[in-house]
């Protein structure tokens, strides 16, 4: 399949503050509505999307997640109003919740590159790229998906963005979680992404100030662009069901 210029447009949707599972439906909705035109051999009419959002307070486990990674029982789930699903992204356990930018691509990567090793390293160059107009120094932890500050000293080692992917016939959904103004107190409940020993940190906390989010937002579209060689468009409306002035959750 000849890829153009055109075949690279991402239609872009903030869906504010949304519940993760129905975040997670309408994900899977537009993943297998591109895999159907794949099916049935109309690879050409599959489109790229990028979602935003917020969470309230959610942990997730992904397929190769170990639930003793969750080191609080669901009464005391319950009682700090967090909710907890299982997932079919890879890698294991994290926490959502407000202040912290999620973002979904849902991407034919038959129209840009088919390697996941390298979408997920472009994923982490976005994030590398916005935190970096923060002062902040992104960087790659060998063997750990994600973007790191100082990985490599291990009393130092954090984490400012988890990564978690699916992908079926080369379609992605899942993404990215990039904490801005997070309550990191959250992260203290699980062994954030099975990883023992290492922080997780924030925009804020390696800062020293709080960041607007939609400021972080536009950071983001544009590096994303960038990165992807890709034109984000507003999604049209017949796209775009959470532009209602209806509140989402």
């Amino acid at each position: 399949m000849s890829v153009t210029t055109s075949d690279r447009t991402v239609f872009f949707q903030d869906m504010g503050t949304i519940e993760y599972k129905r975040a997670w439906d309408y994900q899977e909705s537009l993943l297998q509505k591109n895999a159907l035109f794949k099916r049935e051999h109309q690879p050409q009419k599959t489109v790229n999307h990028l979602l935003f959002c917020e969470h309230p307070p959610v942990y997730t486990l992904g397929k190769s997640g170990k639930e003793e990674h969750l080191l609080i029982n669901e009464k005391m789930l319950h009682e700090k109003g967090i909710a907890f699903f299982h997932t079919n992204r890879g890698g294991d356990i994290t926490f959502h919740g407000p202040e912290q930018v999620v973002g979904y691509p849902i991407l034919d990567l038959e129209k840009f590159f088919t390697d996941i090793g390298r979408y997920l390293r472009s994923l982490e160059e976005v994030i590398i790229l916005t935190i970096g107009e923060y002062g902040i120094k992104g960087d790659r932890s060998p063997g750990e998906t994600g973007v790191w500050i100082e990985p490599q000293i291990k009393h130092k080692a954090r984490k400012i963005c988890a990564m978690g992917v699916r992908c079926s016939r080369w379609i992605t959904m899942h993404g990215f979680a990039l904490n801005v103004n997070t309550d990191l107190n959250y992260f203290n409940y699980i062994v954030p992404c099975g990883i023992s020993g290492k922080q997780v940190t924030s925009i804020e906390k390696e800062s020293g100030k709080k960041i607007p989010v939609e400021e972080v937002k536009a950071k983001l579209k544009k590096n994303f662009e960038k990165v992807f060689d890709a034109k984000i468009e507003p999604a049209p409306y017949y796209l775009a069901p959470f532009l209602s002035t209806e509140s989402p959750i």
